[in-house]
């Protein structure tokens, strides 16, 4: 018996029938976003990196759990002020992170913003196998806005989405959060989407003892 293949939406790579490229919301941005996504991510239902892509014009994507400096180059070939989206002390890692130079951050359009697009556990391994990433200077949130990913649980308060942390860094970086709210607002439907999936979705029959 040949199984039924569902077609898939050539823009957002998800069934046609999941598509969530109507929430896909253009936002001018002024620094470029690198986001690295941990390959268990890429399939997974509920996540949010790839609306962010849609999103965002100077953004580019790439799957993998090892970048090392060759892979690294070639992902990022124009000269930036590269800075990995991290808590400083999250981990520390064999090599040391170079010291963040806030001057540099004074013009967005000179920076580039690398994001982990993983669960906390998943991203440690990825900066633990990727020295190169270890070595960049650290962005932290200054501020940490309430998450609004009711469908995926975080382990620690304050743990945000990849959406939400880019945009939230995003924000930080350029001194303007409000640009930002229609981008989150289209988030939410996005969630508001994924829940009422999970809520439908028929339960599997009973195990015979």
């Amino acid at each position: 018996m040949t199984r039924s293949v569902r077609p898939i939406c050539p823009r957002c790579q998800r069934p046609q029938s999941t598509c969530i490229c109507r929430f896909a919301t253009p936002t001018p941005h002024a620094s470029a976003v690198l986001i690295l996504q941990h390959p268990l991510e890429e399939h997974h239902a509920k996540n949010s990196a790839r609306l962010l892509h849609l999103s965002l014009q100077q953004s580019r994507m790439a799957v993998g759990e090892v970048f090392d400096d060759t892979a690294l180059q070639v992902l990022m070939p124009e000269p930036r002020y590269t800075v990995l989206l991290y808590p400083p002390s999250a981990y520390e890692g064999h090599a040391t992170p170079a010291a963040l130079d806030t001057t540099q951050l004074l013009d967005p359009s000179l920076v580039r913003l690398v994001v982990l697009d993983a669960t906390w556990r998943k991203s440690r391994k990825m900066l633990h196998l990727s020295p190169a990433l270890q070595r960049l200077p650290r962005l932290a949130l200054k501020e940490v806005p309430e998450g609004r990913y009711a469908i995926r649980k975080a382990h620690l308060p304050g743990q945000l989405s990849t959406l939400e942390a880019t945009c939230a860094a995003l924000a930080q970086l350029e001194g303007n959060s409000a640009k930002w709210q229609a981008l989150l607002d289209a988030f939410d439907g996005f969630v508001a989407q994924q829940r009422g999936f999970m809520e439908n979705r028929p339960l599997a029959p009973e195990k015979s003892h």
